[in-house]
């Protein structure tokens, strides 16, 4: 039963992109290429802070080191 639920759930969403990429025409793949792009930025962005945590996080325990072995 789940699987047919999923095979439904999938069919309308296709049914839903086909009468959108209908209505919008030629604008269709400027609107997918701004989703795509907006996400991607969004995604990078978040990535940037992990590594920025990340650094600050290994920079904290290395000072951190370094002041205990100075003792």
């Amino acid at each position: 039963m789940r699987t047919f639920m999923q095979f439904l759930l999938f069919m309308v969403l296709a049914i839903a992109v086909i009468v959108l990429a209908i209505l919008l025409g030629d604008m269709g793949a400027w609107y997918f290429a701004w989703l795509v792009g907006t996400a991607m930025i969004v995604l990078i962005a978040a990535a940037g802070g992990v590594l920025l945590d990340t650094q600050d996080e290994h920079a904290a325990a290395r000072r951190a080191a370094a002041s205990a072995d100075a003792r």
